[in-house]
């Protein structure tokens, strides 16, 4: 029973965006650390994130009960994938590199290069690896149990894979989508009017969207619910209930993106929280503290990741005869003198110039002896 299958891209209408944010994110990581949480159900090590924790601008999680595993997308284009690996769901194909989207499925991977072909791997006795040609113009895509979602530029649908519910039938007009999500066995469009199609599987009505279908921003597939976020900050859910899966805890309100799980769901709030409620066997629902500072968030069968940013801290840096505001790290790659966080050049004090500190790092070591050596040659 697999689920995942929303990618954090579709908290937006506009899938250009949405295709971008990685390289948004990726020209700003020197000031920021994209670190994964993971918690739940952890029995094949789908939460214990690979070390270095940093650097990570996308997540998602895929698997069945049992066989879970986790994806993280990094800020230099590669895939690290840890957890169950039964169907080589994990061994990302070379070349590791300029990828900009990532998603889960069953058994399977999927993540989308910069150049807009999707690369597919792990279990493929559904055809769910073979991705259509033309593999070009996709902008973002989403894993089902065995079937996949591909977005292209000009707002049609590509689905392949397991069809058994006719989830990989895309209904005409096949025009005017910005946003795809998966769940078990059914399939759900973002129009650019703000509508949901979904079709699929449909005996729990995860594809009966409730009116009015209007004002939706972004939604998500779990495995036999679905979930839509307003434009209001509210989200709307339909499906299967047993579990409470589809019961919002109030207040209802501040959400700005959603994810999906096989018996849970989850919403991020605008001030870096999130939000989870369903089945919590496997602690999937306990979201750790400090419960901030998450940018994105993403579900497992019954484990849930969260992505969080951590904005480092600037302060003065003395640099030669001159200040400037920098990260501690950036200060000394240019041999500066931090004056600690939050501080800055109007209110700090620098150390005064020292004619044989030649390299302007605040000391008189051998590397001003260098420095100076360097300065010995012809006059011309």
């Amino acid at each position: 029973m697999m689920i995942k299958f929303d990618n954090s891209r579709t908290h937006t209408l506009a899938c250009a965006l949405c295709a971008s944010l990685p390289l948004v994110f990726g020209a700003t990581a020197t000031a920021q650390h994209g670190q994964i949480r993971a918690w739940g159900d952890n029995g094949a090590g789908q939460c214990d994130v690979p070390d270095p924790n940093s650097d990570f601008i996308a997540i998602a999680g895929g698997g069945e009960s049992g066989y879970a595993f986790s994806l993280g997308l990094r800020a230099d284009g590669s895939i690290v994938a840890w957890g169950d690996n039964y169907a080589g769901q994990c061994d990302v194909p070379d070349p590791n590199t300029d990828f900009v989207a990532v998603a889960g499925g069953g058994w399977h991977s999927l993540g989308l290069k910069s150049d807009a072909s999707i690369v597919a791997w792990g279990n493929n006795d559904l055809g769910q690896c073979n991705v259509p040609d033309p593999n070009t113009d996709f902008v973002a895509l989403a894993g089902g149990w065995g079937h996949n979602l591909g977005l292209k530029t000009d707002g049609s649908i590509v689905a392949w894979g397991y069809n058994s519910h006719g989830q990989s039938n895309v209904p005409d007009p096949n025009t005017d989508f910005v946003a795809v999500a998966g769940g078990y066995s059914h399939s759900l469009g973002l129009k650019s009017d703000g509508s949901i199609v979904a079709w699929g599987r449909n005996d729990y009505g995860q594809c009966n969207v409730p009116a009015p279908n209007t004002d939706f921003v972004a939604f998500a597939g779990g495995a036999w619910h679905s979930l839509g976020l307003k434009s209001d900050g509210s989200i709307v859910t339909w499906g299967n209930n047993t579990s409470g899966q589809c019961n919002v805890p109030d207040p209802n309100a501040g959400f700005v993106a959603v994810a999906g799980g096989a018996w849970y769901s989850l919403g991020l709030k605008a001030d870096g929280s999130i939000v989870a409620w369903g089945d919590n066997q496997h602690g999937q629902c306990n979201v750790p503290d400090p419960n901030e500072g998450y940018v994105s968030v993403s579900a497992g069968p019954y484990h849930t990741l969260g992505l969080k940013f951590h904005i480092l801290p600037t302060g003065a840096c003395c640099h030669g005869d001159g200040c400037i505001v920098a990260t501690e790290a950036d200060c000394t790659l240019a041999d500066g003198i931090y004056m600690g966080d939050e501080s800055d050049c109007d209110t700090v004090t620098c150390p005064e110039s020292c004619p044989a500190d030649l390299t302007g790092d605040g000391v008189v070591d051998i590397n001003d002896v260098f420095e100076m050596l360097g300065m010995w040659g012809p006059c011309v």
